[in-house]
């Protein structure tokens, strides 16, 4: 899951942004507005952390834009402005949740969680296909309860095809969701991670089948082999 951070505190989103990725997420951070605001307009994020008082374009006015795409992107407002006027014009412009700061990191990544489910198709915080379940809140995958080893961006691969499961999923599609601005990666390297995945889940009765020219489709594996 890409999450995008705008934030003009260099010490903040420095803090946020190394929490996430131990999280797992990977992150791109924008310093103001009218970046943020252009990075949007690429629809490859699954949430959005905006602070309200940022140069160029103001919290508020990326908030607007944004929902004026009719994007229905999750996002959290993080403020110092704890008047209750701010908070309500924050949620009626679209937006999904309004922390102050100071916060805890520790609350910050429950709340991000929480929108990340809410997105995902409801409070259930584990998905199961077959014997294969995954944990969204604690970002696990198990077979029949057995834990299985997975690197992050494994989890990343899993999780993004379990979340289109039966649809098809291409390359440039995990790159986007998987990979941070400031990481390059190739194709290759999302073949490794899908393959190694592939022998990880084998016995669940899911399978990844490559459709080659289009992607990758995760789906029951006795469909895998009729077809």
């Amino acid at each position: 899951m890409r999450i995008l951070i705008t934030e003009d505190d260099v010490s903040l989103a420095q803090a946020l942004q190394f929490a996430l990725k131990q999280s797992g997420y990977a992150v791109d951070w924008v310093k103001n507005g009218a970046a943020a605001d252009e990075a949007l307009k690429d629809d490859v994020f699954g949430l959005l952390i905006l602070d309200l008082g940022l140069p160029k374009l103001d919290g508020y006015e990326v908030l607007r834009r944004l929902r004026r795409r009719n994007l229905a992107l999750p996002v959290l407002i993080l403020s110092g402005r704890e008047q209750l006027e701010e908070k309500v014009l924050g949620l009626d412009l679209g937006a999904d949740d309004y922390l102050v700061k100071p916060f805890s990191l520790n609350e910050l990544q429950a709340r991000v969680r929480a929108l990340l489910r809410r997105r995902q198709g409801g409070d259930a915080p584990v998905i199961t296909y077959g014997k294969l379940s995954f944990d969204t809140f604690q970002r696990r995958a198990s077979i029949e309860g057995t834990p299985l080893e997975l690197s992050r961006h494994e989890i990343g691969v899993l999780e993004i095809l379990l979340n289109r499961f039966g649809c098809i999923v291409s390359k440039d599609r995990l790159v986007d969701k998987l990979y941070s601005y400031d990481n390059s990666v190739s194709h290759n390297a999302i073949e490794v991670y899908v393959h190694r995945l592939r022998k990880k889940i084998e016995g669940s009765g899911i399978a990844v089948r490559t459709l080659h020219g289009q992607g990758y489709l995760l789906e029951e594996q006795s469909k895998q082999a009729n077809g």
